[in-house]
C-alpha cells in the first residue's frame, strides 16, 4: 500500500524507529540489482532515509557511477506481515557533518558502529513510502 508522504500514520514511523535490519536495493553499472541488509535510518520530516557505510562499498559505488543526480534506491525491512520500503534519490556525501548526523541517528537506532575513517553517508530523498505496518 501505497502511504501520502505528508502523512504516514504513527504505526509506520514507529516501525522505522525499531531496531530493525534493512534491505538496500542500488543497480550496478550492467542494470542488474544489487541487494545488501543495512542498517539505516529515516527522518520523516525531511523525507530523508541515510545509510552509512564504507566509500569502497558496491553500494556507494553503485550511486557515485550513476552520477551526480543520483541513483533511484529503495530501502525495505520486513518483520512478519510487517514491512515497510522507502523509494528514492541517492547521493553520497563525505561532509563530516552529514556524515556524523548518519552516524548519530545509527547509533539512535541501533548501537554506536565501529570507527571507519573512510565512512561516508549515503543519503535518500524519500519520494515514495510503502507497506503495512
Amino acid at each position: 500500500m501505497a502511504h501520502d508522504l505528508r502523512a504516514l500514520d504513527d504505526a509506520y514511523l514507529a516501525f522505522w524507529r525499531e531496531y530493525q535490519l534493512c534491505t538496500f536495493t542500488t543497480l550496478r553499472p550492467d542494470g542488474t540489482p544489487h541487494v545488501v541488509p543495512v542498517g539505516a535510518t529515516f527522518d520523516p520530516e525531511t523525507l530523508t532515509a541515510r545509510v552509512i557505510s564504507s566509500r569502497t562499498s558496491r553500494k556507494v559505488r553503485n550511486v557515485v557511477e550513476a552520477g551526480p543526480e543520483g541513483a533511484r534506491v529503495a530501502l525495505c525491512q520486513v518483520d512478519r506481515a510487517r514491512w515497510a520500503t522507502l523509494e528514492g534519490v541517492a547521493t553520497v556525501s563525505r561532509d563530516p557533518d552529514k556524515v556524523a548526523e548518519g552516524v548519530a541517528r545509527y547509533t539512535e537506532r541501533y548501537r554506536p558502529p565501529r570507527v571507519n575513517p573512510d565512512r561516508v553517508v549515503i543519503e535518500i530523498r524519500v519520494d515514495r513510502a510503502l507497506g503495512r505496518a
